[in-house]
């Protein structure tokens, strides 16, 4: 639950429900609006990072409920909201939202990975890359 909360997460969702919410308003695409912004932003929070670490470790007990949470993320959270929203934009654009949010899933998920502070970032990157171990 701690990784949640990480100061430098959060600003990262900030920063990426902004990006959603002024891309809404520059491309003028039917499906793309604040709520869906924000639902499949608090979605992906949740579940991309999780997803990463039962891929990366292998962990093929959880691999079904990884399925699941990706594919709600990315599709089924946006199928409730369009289908009751505007069904004729679901119908529209939902294949080329498919593989737009599925990057964008995998992509948050590479930069929730981490699970520790910036500065244990910093740290342990001079390690990996330099050798050079810090105070």
């Amino acid at each position: 639950m701690s990784e949640y909360l990480r100061p430098w997460k959060l600003i990262t969702l900030a920063i990426g429900i902004a990006l959603l919410i002024i891309g809404s308003f520059y491309y003028k695409a039917p499906d793309w609006d604040i709520p869906i912004s924000l639902i499949m932003a608090f979605f992906t929070y949740l579940t991309a990072s999780w997803s990463m670490h039962v891929v990366v470790k292998r962990q093929l007990k959880k691999f079904p409920l990884m399925l699941f949470y990706t594919w709600f993320s990315i599709d089924g959270c946006y199928w409730i909201y369009w289908h009751f929203t505007d069904p004729v934009a679901l119908e529209l654009m939902r294949d080329a939202n498919f593989f737009a949010s599925l990057s964008l899933y995998g992509m948050c998920g590479l930069v929730w990975y981490y699970e520790g502070t910036v500065k244990q970032f910093i740290s342990e990157a001079k390690v990996f890359v330099l050798g050079i171990r810090g105070n």
